[in-house]
């Protein structure tokens, strides 16, 4: 009975199952629904913009934008210069990353972490569009819509208290819109100083993260929360107005050629305030152009006066009337400790005619914001005297272009003294307990100068420089050269710390007429500092 069942089993499907083919295709071919309606088609140019980027989602920025332009060669250059710039990018990320870690892991009392894997994979990152902007300014604006879906390999490997972890990032996506903009543009190759950098929207970052051999992406809730957090964090470093910074060129490489020169008469001041414990003050007035670091330039000191009168002339090479402003800082001049400022103001040149004298009577204030209450009280007055002689075309220096072969003091440098010229290149192996966001402090004769502060690097680069205008050399001098980190966040415990000092006597400097070597620092273990030292003079 059990085979026969069988038997008539299989004859069942072997006739049903093709019964049941024939009747559904007939049923199928000739039994249609009555409520579907032909489809209506429309111009795509009778589309919205929604519309089109629904049905089209993958549209290049220059189509949806005809503002943007087409660059499919640069996605191809790129695309050959991938390798090369993968091993040359990930070189660079290593050599950035390094310090930072070494600073950050005695924190968390871990022994190490260090890159067992990074590459960027075989995918080159592609552009589809690009803006470029044109300003009256002396610079160059880009935006780039820039996609790029990747298959990196970057696996960091921690070791702490015997044990090892890894986490791995793969397959990252990054949508952005960076605007990049070269500036100062100067006729020295490759023709811009520096670059900037920043996001005109919030990116879009995607991305695999395998922690332990793990995903731990398929973690409920963790994928959105991770990339709402870098979202977040890149937006606020980078996110127009703010920007990354990147120098390219030495500054004083990128010197403006003079185009002119103003003579500047110190006629006196007026009613100034005491500022000495005696009801006195020494005044002086400090004078030089803005964006340009070789005219620095002093007044004699008058002691005990409230209402000097110097009457001291000075000429000082404009390079771009339209943007420099004469700026003059009136300072009590102190036998010990720091020089006090009593007072300032600005002349904007281009409110100077050529070839016109402008006699002056200038407010001083406590400093050039207009929202500051400070400015309201009476500090004083300083009269001065000017004229702007702009350069005929026989008048121009020959060496202007070259900013480092004058090596002679600007004109009006002080008979029988000259112009000290300091360089502070960088710092090597400085390293603080708490943090390491280093710049340096310049003590000289009363003066305090800064450097600007380089975040989380224990080999910072500054390239800045200072000027110091002398009456006499400063054969019996020193100058006291400071490497100190500042906290980049709210360190109320550690707000600032010493990474080490040296004084340097500036005999040799004006005996060899320049010094150009690395000194280490004192209190600290193995930081160095590079300085280059100048003395120069009219003759």
């Amino acid at each position: 009975m059990g085979f026969f069942s069988t038997i008539m089993g299989f004859l069942g499907f072997g006739v049903g199952f093709p019964i049941g083919l024939v009747i559904g295709y007939y049923m199928f071919i000739y039994f249609q629904p009555t409520d579907v309606k032909d489809p209506e088609g429309r111009p795509l140019v009778e589309q919205d913009s929604k519309s089109l980027q629904s049905l089209v989602p993958e549209i290049p920025v220059w189509v949806k934008n005809p503002d943007y332009d087409r660059v499919d060669w640069l996605s191809k250059f790129v695309g050959t210069m991938w390798p090369y710039l993968d091993a040359a990018i990930c070189k660079t990320v290593k050599t950035i990353a390094k310090p930072i870690i070494e600073e950050q892991i005695p924190k968390y009392k871990i022994d190490s972490v260090e890159f067992e894997t990074l590459t960027l994979g075989t995918l080159p990152l592609t552009f589809q569009g690009m803006k470029v902007y044109q300003t009256d300014d002396k610079e160059l604006i880009m935006e780039l819509a820039i996609k790029w879906a990747g298959n990196p390999n970057i696996t960091i490997a921690a070791k702490a208290f015997g044990l090892k972890a890894t986490v791995q990032v793969v397959d990252l996506q990054v949508f952005a819109c960076p605007r990049i903009t070269l500036k100062p543009l100067v006729s020295v190759f490759p023709c811009f100083a520096k670059i900037f950098v920043s996001l005109m929207e919030k990116p879009h970052v995607d991305f695999g993260l395998k922690l332990l051999g793990a995903d731990a992406m398929a973690i409920p809730g963790l994928y959105r929360i991770v990339q709402e957090l870098i979202k977040d964090q890149v937006a606020n470093m980078y996110l127009w107005p703010k920007y990354l910074e990147v120098p390219i060129m030495d500054p004083s490489m990128v010197s403006k050629k003079p185009v002119g020169i103003i003579i500047v008469n110190v006629l006196r001041a007026m009613k100034l305030r005491r500022k000495d414990f005696l009801g006195k003050s020494d005044p002086y007035v400090k004078l030089k152009l803005t964006e340009d670091k070789l005219s620095v330039n002093k007044t004699t000191v008058k002691n005990s006066n409230l209402n000097p009168e110097w009457n001291e002339e000075f000429r000082l090479v404009v390079k771009d009337p339209e943007s420099q402003a004469l700026e003059l800082i009136v300072y009590d001049w102190e036998q010990v400790g720091k020089h006090e400022k009593m007072g300032m103001n600005v002349i904007p040149l281009k409110e100077l005619k050529p070839e016109e004298p402008k006699e002056l009577t200038l407010n001083l204030l406590k400093n050039m914001n207009p929202n500051d209450v400070q400015n309201e009280k009476q500090r004083g007055e300083l009269v001065v005297q000017l004229v702007y002689k702009p350069f005929k075309g026989d008048e121009i220096p020959e060496d202007a272009e070259d900013s480092n072969a004058v090596e002679k003091a600007p004109e009006g440098t002080p008979t029988g003294g000259g112009l000290l010229v300091v360089i502070i290149h960088e710092a090597q192996d400085v390293e603080g307990k708490h943090h390491t966001n280093p710049y340096v402090r310049l003590l000289f004769r009363g003066e305090e100068k800064k450097t600007k502060t380089v975040k989380k690097n224990r080999r910072p680069r500054w390239d800045t420089e200072f000027q110091f205008m002398l009456d006499e050399p400063p054969t019996n001098d020193r100058i006291h050269l400071e490497v100190v980190s500042s906290s980049s966040r709210l360190g109320l415990l550690h707000p600032k710390e010493s990474l080490g000092y040296v004084d340097i006597y500036l005999s040799d400097v004006v005996s060899n007429k320049r010094i150009n070597g690395k000194y280490n620092l004192i209190d600290s273990n193995n930081g160095q500092i590079h300085v280059e030292l100048h003395w120069r003079t009219s003759s």
